[in-house]
């Protein structure tokens, strides 16, 4: 099964009280760019989630968020920095006495001066809060590519009926292709018997004109790597997997067919179909342009 570039996955979960967010969002790329959003005191992480997202998806311009709440009692500790409470004090008290100011000096009072009371985190344990985070993310990931999945086999659908048109287009051709000879021997002796005022003609020049012409003008070269290249691709589809690119190249490939069949034949019919055949050669690479 094929996957599109564009997806969106989210997961929730509340692991050793912390509420861990991920969500994953991507769009096309020619290759993969990962960027991960995360709040600053965890981005020791970051490596590590980067690292499984190039595990799960090849190309595309990825953004991974990451959201980490705490919940339920934290592990921390309030220090007091005993000696400069006490020198905040003593010079409180020597100011009252030296000016004569009421002394109201209050625990709260001391306790907003700088560095008084200190509030410390217990560290985080990193092994541990990295493992919690890629539990979530194969969560997401998961998601994500349930929903790329999907997108993926509406584009394949799309892409297979129109290799089928591919197909019926270059049919035409070919059959078309042997009477542009045909109707070019009729006109090039009616030109001849009618420059020359004679009704006789030599038919090995009308035969040599004729086989020239028809070199110039034969597509079944092209018409038969035409098919190929359908087939290709349609057996890449079905095989599935990461083919984006391989794909791309395949439809310059049928672009570069179709162009010179148009070059080759003046004939109008022909060339209805050959813009009728890059149109939808157009609309597969616009679809492919979406595929991983």
């Amino acid at each position: 099964m094929i996957r599109s570039m564009t997806g969106y996955g989210r997961a929730k979960e509340t692991i050793h009280n912390r509420d861990i967010t991920i969500e994953l969002r991507s769009v096309n790329n020619r290759f993969l760019d990962c960027t991960v959003k995360i709040p600053r005191v965890y981005t020791f992480c970051e490596d590590v989630v980067r690292a499984q997202v190039q595990k799960a998806i090849t190309r595309g311009k990825v953004d991974v968020f990451i959201t980490i709440q705490s919940v339920g009692a934290e592990a921390t500790t309030v220090t007091v920095n005993r000696d400069l409470a006490a020198g905040y004090v003593r010079a409180l008290h020597g100011l009252a006495e030296e000016y004569g100011l009421r002394d109201d000096i209050s625990v709260m009072g001391v306790a907003r001066f700088p560095d008084v009371l200190t509030v410390s985190k217990a560290e985080e344990d990193m092994e541990s809060l990295s493992a919690d985070i890629c539990t979530v993310l194969q969560q997401a990931i998961a998601g994500y590519n349930a929903m790329r999945e999907a997108e993926g086999a509406r584009l394949c659908e799309d892409i297979v009926g129109r290799l089928a048109t591919i197909e019926a287009l270059t049919g035409t051709i070919e059959e078309r292709s042997p009477d542009t000879v045909a109707e070019y021997r009729e006109r090039l002796s009616a030109k001849m018997k009618e420059v020359l005022q004679s009704t006789t003609i030599e038919e090995s020049r009308i035969l040599m004109e004729a086989a020239i012409y028809s070199d110039k003008v034969a597509v079944d070269e092209e018409t038969v790597r035409l098919h190929s290249h359908v087939a290709q691709l349609r057996a890449m589809l079905e095989s599935g997997g990461v083919i984006g690119r391989k794909a791309d190249f395949l439809i310059q490939e049928l672009n570069r067919e179709a162009n010179t069949i148009g070059s080759k034949c003046c004939d109008i019919a022909i060339s209805e179909s050959v813009i009728a055949l890059k149109a939808e050669i157009e609309k597969i690479r616009e679809q492919i342009q979406n595929v991983e």
